[in-house]
C-alpha cells in the first residue's frame, strides 16, 4: 500500500479515531506489552493457551495477546486543546491491519 491509499482512507475513519494515526503506535504498543508482561509474571492468567503462543515466557504471551488485540484495555489519546479520546485496543489493531496490511511496528 503507497501513501495515497492510505491518507484517502484517513478522512473515512476520522470519526471512530479522532485524535492521533488510526493505528496503534509503536510506543503505546510498547507500553501495553511492558505492563501485560508484569501482570502475567507476578501470576495474572494469560487469557490465551501458552501451547499457541509456543512460549510460557510472560513477554511472548503479552506480545501475542496485544498484536491479535485480545486484551479488554483501551488507548487514552490527549489532543492539544485538552479533550481526550478512549479507543478500544481491538480497534487501533484492526484499523492498523486494515489500512497498512502489516502492523505499523
Amino acid at each position: 500500500m503507497d501513501g495515497g491509499e492510505f491518507y484517502s482512507a484517513y478522512p473515512r475513519l476520522a470519526k471512530e479515531v479522532k485524535i492521533g494515526p488510526p493505528f496503534l503506535t509503536k510506543y503505546e504498543r510498547a507500553r501495553i506489552i511492558g505492563v501485560r508482561a508484569l501482570q502475567l509474571s507476578y501470576g495474572a492468567p494469560p487469557l490465551v493457551d501458552p501451547r499457541l503462543v509456543g512460549s510460557t515466557n510472560p513477554l511472548d504471551i503479552a506480545r501475542y495477546e496485544v498484536d491479535n488485540g485480545l486484551l479488554p484495555v483501551s488507548v487514552y489519546r490527549y489532543s492539544g486543546k485538552g479533550r481526550g479520546q478512549a479507543i478500544p485496543l481491538k480497534t487501533l489493531v484492526e484499523l492498523g491491519r486494515k489500512l497498512l496490511g502489516r502492523p505499523p511496528y
